[in-house]
């Protein structure tokens, strides 16, 4: 289920709205950022196309993403910040070093996948 409550009730509301609601069946969904940072997300858990009258289309993916930089750019951040995450997520500081690379520098992104990855 792609949202809480009553799917069918809130696709009714919607429909007498103008709106409509297409489920794409998509494997994966890739945004390049202006930077020529790609965002992943592999495999989606959703992708809705949202239709109006009025407006242009809308894509909504659901799911987990992860970053990959382009080749040759430098993710940049400091040993503070890896002694904070390893800190934070209770692990070694290579972990958190490898997680800060993973996740672009993100400090909060690396936390959280630390967390993922031991629960």
């Amino acid at each position: 289920m792609w949202f809480g409550g009553r799917p069918e009730e809130m696709v009714r509301v919607l429909r007498r709205l103008g709106v409509s609601i297409e489920e794409v069946n998509a494997v994966k969904v890739t945004v390049e950022l202006g930077d020529g940072t790609l965002m992943v997300v592999e495999p989606p858990e959703a992708v809705l196309l949202v239709k109006s009258r009025d407006q242009p289309p809308v894509f909504m993916v659901v799911g987990s993403h992860r970053v990959e930089r382009p080749r040759g750019s430098e993710v940049r951040f400091s040993e503070d910040d890896v002694r904070f995450v390893a800190e934070r997520a209770g692990v070694s500081l290579e972990e958190a070093r490898k997680a800060l690379e993973e996740s672009g520098g993100d400090i909060a992104a690396a936390i959280l996948k630390l967390g993922e990855r031991s629960s």
